[in-house]
């Protein structure tokens, strides 16, 4: 099992982060690297949960998102073709003075096959990076779609 841990600042509120985190609409790939359109699948939702399937480039993992604390977001794997049961990615979302929001990220990632143990160990070297660049990446283009939404003449 690999355990990799990553920490943001960003402009966001932990509100624009998870409305983001939660958007589950088309163009979830422009957020979201790993996720493509069309390997998402909404099986059901709830006001603070959901149930969804989502992956790309042939990896999907089916995840329970639980937001019921809007400030520690947990996403469990429940089924994948690659990842096992301790899979899971968690968002801590702390609000700081400056009215910056530091997120804390944690992955697991349990190989629960062949092909799955060989992304462990892919990831547990050089997909360390791969992954950071994808929470980054996240980011940013949360940052960009809050600044987007904000009305005119306000900063």
């Amino acid at each position: 099992m690999a355990t990799f841990h990553f920490k943001q600042i960003t402009t966001a509120t932990p509100e624009q982060f998870v409305a983001a985190l939660t958007d589950f609409g088309p163009g979830r790939k422009e957020i979201f690297a790993n996720s493509s359109d069309s390997d998402l699948v909404v099986y059901d939702r709830g006001p603070d949960w959901a149930d969804v399937k989502e992956g790309s480039a042939g990896v999907w993992e089916r995840l329970h998102y639980d937001w019921s604390d809007p400030d520690h977001v947990i996403l469990t794997t429940t089924d994948s073709n690659t990842w096992g049961g301790a899979s899971s990615h968690t968002y801590t979302l702390t609000r700081k003075p400056n009215g910056m929001t530091e997120i804390d990220y944690v992955v697991v990632r349990d190989g629960k096959n062949l092909r799955g143990r060989a992304l462990e160990l892919l990831a547990r070297t050089v997909g360390r990076g791969t992954i950071e660049k994808a929470f980054a990446g996240a980011v940013k283009a949360i940052e960009a779609r809050s600044a987007a939404s904000k009305p005119a003449g306000v900063a």
